[in-house]
């Protein structure tokens, strides 16, 4: 997926990998659906990715990981 130039996006990319489960269980830090929170806290999203503890049911498979790190290496797309 991604923007025409190949990005990832946000609202595209981003945002439906987190599911309602996910965004429930964050809300009292953060909205998971919310551009400009995951965006703040990106860099403390991804070390939990990687290490496995979010989301709390079950870490990602590593290509939704690095789906994640290639948006915020790219500038982080809304």
């Amino acid at each position: 997926m991604g923007t025409p130039t190949g990005k990832l996006s946000f609202e595209q990319d981003i945002r439906p990998l987190f599911r309602e489960s996910d965004r429930r269980a964050m809300d009292f830090a953060f909205d998971l659906w919310d551009y400009q929170d995951v965006h703040e806290n990106a860099e403390g999203i991804l070390v939990r990715l990687v290490a496995g503890n979010m989301p709390c049911d079950g870490g990602w498979p590593e290509e939704k990981i690095a789906d994640f790190r290639r948006w915020m290496d790219a500038g982080m797309l809304a």
